[in-house]
């Protein structure tokens, strides 16, 4: 009797299952009939009121495709602006960022003077903001991002975005940090140690302002340690030396940081391995 109730069961979830699947695909096939019945509709302003429900229902897919069917019947009309601003949007809502960093770039060339100009100079900006990826890849939009937020408010000097603008530069000023640090860090890990003292020492240069900055400092004191130790004799005295004026730095721009014993051992080290390389010569016979 139980596995007559469960065959029933498992019978009448495949059927339910079925009936569901058969539904969705009749109400995709009928969406699909009315959207074409809708394109080949001979009134364009009947499309364009059906284009802005869709638009206002969130239906950003149905409302582009109207859109872009109707723009070469108002492209002479009043209406053409407020089409290609929601067409740009639409793009944008469906996280299409390239395409509607094109179309909000287009809007300001074919309405230089809107009212929406400055709303939708920024949204070309965020667009390329939208497209940038975690640190570990390729940081080019995010570098654009940057750029066109500081042309913005170059642009815009009034504008309210101007402080949003701001913060978007930051958090990508900080993702390019934290890909730069990576990068030094690999090659630490790598035992490429030289590779990772330039690269520590360019990242505090070019983030001097990091809350990290003392960080950087140390961890390029101890690549060109670890460079040093692993040299020819005959360079390992020039090399502590680099590493005893990077110390010095430190403490003369960090003499409050929580790093800096450990970097006077470092310093230490590297004088004391001076004092013991010159000693060996000393004893070697000429």
């Amino acid at each position: 009797m139980k596995s007559n109730n469960l065959t029933y069961f498992f019978s009448a979830g495949r059927f339910c299952l079925g009936l569901l699947l058969a539904a969705a695909l009749l109400s995709s096939c009928a969406g699909s009939k009315s959207m074409t019945k809708l394109l080949k509709n001979p009134d364009p302003a009947y499309k364009l009121r059906m284009a802005e429900q869709y638009f206002a229902a969130k239906k950003y897919s149905k409302a582009q495709m109207v859109y872009e069917d109707i723009m070469p019947y108002y492209k002479t009309g009043k209406e053409f602006e407020d089409i290609y601003y929601k067409y740009a949007y639409c793009a944008y809502y469906q996280d299409d960022f390239m395409n509607a960093e094109n179309l909000f770039k287009s809007f300001l060339e074919i309405f230089p003077n809107s009212t929406k100009a400055e709303e939708v100079d920024y949204m070309r900006a965020y667009s390329y903001y939208k497209q940038s990826p975690k640190p570990e890849l390729d940081q080019t939009n995010t570098m654009k991002a940057m750029g066109m937020m500081q042309t913005f408010i170059n642009t815009h000097p009034g504008s309210v975005r101007n402080k949003e603008a701001n913060e978007i530069i930051d958090q990508c000023r900080v993702k390019l940090e934290i890909k730069d640090y990576k990068a030094a860090i690999l090659y630490y890990d790598l035992g490429q140690f030289r590779a990772a003292g330039v690269s520590f020492t360019t990242l505090l240069n070019n983030y001097p302002e990091s809350m990290k900055a003392d960080e950087y400092k140390l961890w390029a004191i101890r690549s060109y340690y670890r460079f040093a130790q692993m040299s020819v004799e005959e360079k390992q005295v020039e090399r502590y030396e680099q590493v005893i004026n990077e110390c010095n730095e430190f403490t003369d721009r960090f003499p409050d940081s929580k790093l800096k014993q450990e970097a006077d051992e470092f310093l230490k080290l590297s004088q004391s391995n001076i004092k013991q390389l010159g000693n060996e010569q000393v004893k070697t016979p000429a």
